[in-house]
């Protein structure tokens, strides 16, 4: 019988080596190599197509994108970023892990492979996907211990189109919701990185734009008053808010392997989205809603940031979110200013909001009168106050103690009595 193994394949230097590996060290006769489209630039389909034609691979391309565009608004439900980074890539993995074992089932394969490292987030991401099925689950790279040194001149050996295994200076990494920039001088926290690592942002300048977004039920739906899809709405998010050099985070990030890295990434409609969400929830939530809803969104986004978005406290966590997002439907316009996309206005008619009561310029709402508030700005703080007392109080009994109990010298002979 025929032993074919899936292998998660780019057309970079580790999924090429990793081609005749799988045959050689781990004896399977044939490799098929998947390749997922969450929004990577064409030229990457492009060398993944010229690469598997050079190796003579059999060689699909799934098309993901409507799928990993709505994880993305989802994400946005529950306010999601990792330490500032709105989880592009994190949110990319299980996407493509389960498109690549869904079709790996299909063909027969009894292996499933990816090019990931022993020391990044990513293994984690495929492998919780594909662990829960019956195929082998390979890990070349990791297992074997190689490095980039050893996979160029193995690459050189066997004559694979890899061109040396120089892919550029930086490692990148691009979907619809994110473009991740990190390796070669970035590894040096302290090194400023050059304006050419960005390509979807430029520098602030002084122009402005604004946008309104509209949103039903916490989900995105409309810009400027035309409704447009997911991917469409993302992707001309990404192009206008990006303009205006909105969504650059440069951080030190701890994986989950406990590692610190440096990291770049770009994502502008992603900001500009979770931005104007949160605005919107501002105005429509309760301030207890806010709050609980803040841990919430933090386990949401750490489960994440680790892949696991089909755990089920995820499907609990999203119970409460739903909930939540029933009353986060109205409009919130966004100025984009000096790399930021702010919140400028919001409106729905949800909105836990009376202007009257807040307004300067009114005496009575609904039967409180200004005067109403003296009450509770004498009990606001009361118990802290009788706390620091007691604790003054204390301290000044133990001062005077010590000075009743100070030793005194003797006036004949300077002794201590």
């Amino acid at each position: 019988m025929t032993q074919r193994v899936a292998l998660a394949f780019s057309g970079g230097l580790d999924t090429t080596v990793c081609v005749p590996l799988l045959e050689e060290e781990y004896g399977y006769d044939e490799v098929i190599g998947i390749t997922v489209d969450v929004g990577q630039p064409e030229a990457e389909f492009v060398e993944a197509e010229e690469t598997a034609d050079a190796l003579d691979l059999e060689h699909y391309v799934i098309d993901a994108k409507d799928e990993f565009a709505q994880l993305c608004l989802d994400s946005v439900r529950a306010n999601a970023d990792y330490q500032g980074y709105p989880l592009g890539t994190a949110l990319a993995r299980p996407v493509i892990a389960k498109a690549i074992l869904e079709l790996a089932i299909e063909k027969g394969c009894t292996g499933i492979a990816h090019g990931c490292t022993g020391k990044g987030n990513d293994q984690l991401r495929f492998e919780t996907v594909w662990r829960g099925s019956d195929l082998e689950v390979i890990a070349p790279v990791r297992e074997l211990g190689l490095t980039r040194k050893w996979e160029m001149e193995y690459a050189e050996k066997k004559n694979l189109p890899v061109q040396g295994g120089n892919e550029g200076v930086w490692s990148i990494d691009t979907n619809i919701w994110s473009r991740s920039i990190e390796g070669g001088n970035l590894e040096d926290p302290s090194y400023v990185p050059p304006e050419d690592i960005y390509e979807w942002t430029t520098a602030p300048t002084g122009e402005t734009e604004t946008i309104e977004l509209e949103f039903e039920n916490g989900y995105p739906v409309a810009l400027d008053g035309e409704e447009v899809t997911p991917v469409e709405l993302i992707e001309i998010l990404n192009e206008k808010a990006g303009a205006y050099g909105v969504g650059r985070t440069d951080m030190m990030e701890d994986r989950m392997l406990g590692l610190k890295v440096r990291e770049n990434y770009e994502h502008p409609a992603a900001t500009t989205l979770l931005n104007a969400h949160k605005g919107l929830e501002g105005l429509v939530l309760t301030k207890d809603e806010r709050d609980f809803k803040m841990q919430v969104d933090n386990e949401w986004s750490q489960k994440g940031y680790e892949g696991l978005v089909d755990a089920p406290v995820v499907k609990a966590l999203e119970g409460f979110i739903a909930e939540t997002q029933t009353k986060v439907t109205g409009t919130v316009t966004i100025k984009f200013q000096g790399g930021q996309a702010r919140v400028v206005g919001r409106d729905s008619e949800y909105a836990v909001y009376s202007e009257s009561a807040a307004s300067f310029n009114t005496e009575t709402v609904d039967g409180i009168e200004q005067e109403d508030a003296t009450g509770v700005a004498k009990y606001h703080g009361f118990q802290s106050r009788l706390a620091n007392q007691v604790t003054a109080s204390i301290a000044q009994k133990n001062t005077e103690t010590e000075d009743d109990e100070e030793p005194k010298l003797k006036a004949d002979g300077g002794q201590l009595e």
